[in-house]
């Protein structure tokens, strides 16, 4: 049984030309490489995303709505945001 599937595919002229770059210079053996990498890449990340949504956003929409109370206004946002963001702690 085969264990891979031929596709076709079309590209801007741009993405060809970084796949057509990074096998040039070595870095990966083949087309089919770089895109294979590729693909992995965006599976991890997609796991990164379902990782990060199951363990830190759900629990923290169950704690605020357990305890309404415990959620900032916007005003508390934008200063905490502005406060940060001129390195203040």
């Amino acid at each position: 049984m085969r264990t891979t599937q031929q596709f076709s595919i079309t590209l801007p002229n741009e993405m060809a030309e970084l796949i057509r770059t990074k096998v040039a210079s070595g870095e990966y053996a083949s087309e089919s490489e770089v895109i294979r990498d590729g693909l992995r890449t965006l599976a991890a990340r997609d796991r990164a995303i379902e990782a990060w949504l199951r363990d830190e956003v759900v629990p923290a929409a169950a704690a605020l709505r357990a305890e309404p109370a415990r959620a900032l206004t916007p005003e508390q946002v934008r200063a905490h945001l502005a406060k940060k963001s001129s390195g203040a702690a």
